[in-house]
């Protein structure tokens, strides 16, 4: 391995864009947010060191050997973060970058292309939720930010057309804390179009940045001082040093990226050892199938945040090895050869958990572990379910089963901290009792211990206590309902409206008293005011007070009786809104009584 001679950053650009420079398959995905690059481009214009990069020559002769990637150019973190697969020829060598790809991409995206990120309050699906930005430089002045000194952004359009900025003044003690300063907003991709430094002086007389009677004389000097600095670390200066790794032998290169990466925090353990896995399956390609799976089972009904270190564990688990540990001595050759050829079968049980889940009512906003899909999809594979365990009669009450436990475990926080424990019990539970989800069994199993699944009187107290949009609360309310068709979707509904609890509302409703008032407005969100409704019912009955929505969607006394059975809601119980104290306080007895039968706690587990 030897040092070579520095390259610009120009230079670099111009390989990444001719393929010369690619990323091999043992590479992490790209995860810089907008802000690490921004720093990035304030270090190089002020010549702070930027680590050294690795680069691995391969021979054209053995580029087919191996897989490779190219680098990203427009990143969007809903539709394009993964690496397209380069079709290289073998004509001449390539470089792989060993160290240094976080970097390497962010100076391309921000040189040659866009990054979208999801901004806050917007839906998913929302078209306006991913605005693409490229990386501007204000030219007129420095930043505000004390630690740094250039002022880099990733912008709109539009926001960098705006000729003004806003800024926090830190002095002013007054609500009104934004001040305005001018700004002239380059983008820092047109640095590659000038030629030599003259350029940069007629692309300020072109744009009046040398005229002094739109700008101030500092505002002039800084922007053509700052332009020149700029056109010199990315035209010039030999900004990118690397050493040189000629060797083919891939465990070698393996074993370099091993040690690059495993002291220091630069790339996480489970992209490590993805990039283990990647190199030693022998048919597929780990790193594209992964992440293509993630997609997959992220699609999912309403949609989950599974990612990469839930697939490499759901790997290690069902596969049956007794360490399943994320640490290096696991991901053998030996054991990636068991899980590539299990592959098909064990990605079928994880998705077939998922799909079950999501029939519940589960998606990323109220499953509160990822892991615990696990052990749901460890009993599908050893008893080689399929598609049955989703629709089959037969599976009925495995299905019921599977709802109680996880809502057991998410409610008492079992796979909190590291599970790494559980997950043999399980296995070896539910090959104890293969056809049937041991759920009694796990329960008696952990009675007493830690991670126990018994509840108590108290907590059945502060479950009645959860509030309205809580993941938990939704656990809760699959323990209440267990026989819902989930062919259909469920939400959390306020039986007594929302909307009618304000002390104005209130009081225009005849509830004049003000404890009486406060009374209502502390009580309506909470588990005895709640139920699970269909969807489409959950829209329709709006703000309509429930005794009218009640007779609007039922004109048969016996359907309404039938409603209030299936809610826990005694049938002589007053459900006029101005009762709704001692509704509340029925019902909450109700819930009790069911919460305490469905979790056993007045037979053998209150003492547990």
């Amino acid at each position: 391995m030897a040092y070579e001679t520095p390259i610009t950053i120009k230079k670099a650009i111009e390989n990444i864009r001719k393929r010369y420079y690619v990323l091999p398959s043992i590479q992490r995905e790209f995860v810089w947010d907008t802000e690490q690059i921004e720093r990035l481009f304030d270090s190089i214009m002020r010549d702070y060191p930027i680590s050294t990069f690795l680069f691995w020559k391969v021979d054209k002769n053995r580029i087919k050997d191996f897989q490779f990637y190219e680098f990203l150019k427009n990143y969007h973190e809903k539709d394009a973060r993964h690496n397209k697969k380069a079709d290289l020829s073998n004509d001449e060598d390539v470089i792989a970058i060993l160290d240094g790809q976080q970097r390497m991409t962010s100076m391309y995206i921000a040189l040659t292309g866009t990054y979208a990120k999801k901004i806050p309050y917007y839906r998913w699906d929302s078209p306006y939720a991913f605005p693409k930005k490229k990386l501007y430089l204000n030219l007129l002045s420095k930043s505000d930010n004390m630690e740094v000194e250039y002022d880099f952004k990733f912008l709109t359009k539009e926001e960098a057309e705006n000729k003004e900025t806003f800024i926090a003044d830190i002095n002013d003690d007054t609500e009104e804390t934004d001040l305005k300063k001018s700004s002239f907003w380059f983008e820092v991709s047109k640095i590659l179009d000038f030629t030599d430094i003259s350029k940069v002086m007629e692309f300020l007389m072109l744009n009046g940045l040398m005229d002094t009677s739109k700008y101030t004389q500092v505002e002039a000097t800084f922007a053509l001082q700052t332009l020149n600095q700029f056109f010199n670390v990315i035209h010039q200066k030999g900004t990118i040093s690397y050493y040189l790794e000629e060797s083919e032998e891939l465990d070698k290169v393996l074993q370099i990226f091993i040690r690059i990466n495993s002291g220091g925090t630069k790339l996480s353990y489970s992209d490590l050892l993805l990039s283990i896995a990647t190199a030693q399956w022998k048919e597929k390609d780990a790193r594209e199938v992964i992440h293509e799976f993630v997609d997959t089972i992220n699609g999912i009904g309403e949609g989950f945040n599974f990612n990469k270190d839930f697939v490499l564990k759901s790997c290690l688990v069902l596969a049956d090895f007794s360490d399943i540990k994320f640490q290096v001595d696991n991901f053998t050759k030996e054991n990636m050869a068991i899980i590539e050829a299990n592959w098909d079968s064990v990605s079928s049980a994880v998705q077939k958990a998922i799909e079950l889940v999501a029939k519940f009512g589960y998606s990323r906003d109220n499953l509160l572990a990822t892991n615990s899909i696990i052990p749901i999809a460890y009993f599908i594979y050893k008893n080689q379910f399929d598609a049955t365990i989703l629709h089959a009669g037969v599976r009925e009450n495995d299905r019921k089963a599977i709802s109680e436990w996880l809502a057991r475990v998410l409610l008492k926080g079992t796979f909190g901290g590291t599970p790494d424990a559980i997950y043999p019990v399980m296995r070896n539970l539910t090959n104890e009792h293969l056809g049937k989800f041991p759920l009694e069994e796990i329960i008696d199993y952990y009675k007493g211990k830690r991670k126990s699944i018994s509840f108590s009187d108290d907590d059945i107290e502060n479950i009645l206590e959860m509030e309205y949009g809580s993941a938990r609360t939704y656990c809760a309310l699959t323990l209440l309902y267990p026989s819902l068709n989930y062919n259909f979707k469920y939400h959390q509904d306020h039986i007594h409206p929302k909307s009618f609890f304000n002390k104005r509302k209130l009081a225009t409703l005849g509830i004049e008293d003000d404890n009486t008032k406060q009374e209502f407005i502390n009580s309506f969100n909470k588990l005895s005011n709640l139920q699970l409704l269909q969807s489409n019912s959950n829209i329709e009955k709006s703000d309509k007070t429930f005794k009218n929505w009640l007779e609007e969607m039922y004109s048969n006394p016996n359907d309404i009786q039938t409603f209030l059975i299936q809610n826990h809601i005694k049938s002589d119980a007053s459900i006029e809104f101005t009762d709704f104290i001692n509704f509340y306080t029925e019902r909450r007895s109700s819930l009790k009584l069911k919460l305490q039968e469905v979790l056993n706690v007045r037979n053998t587990e209150v003492n547990s």
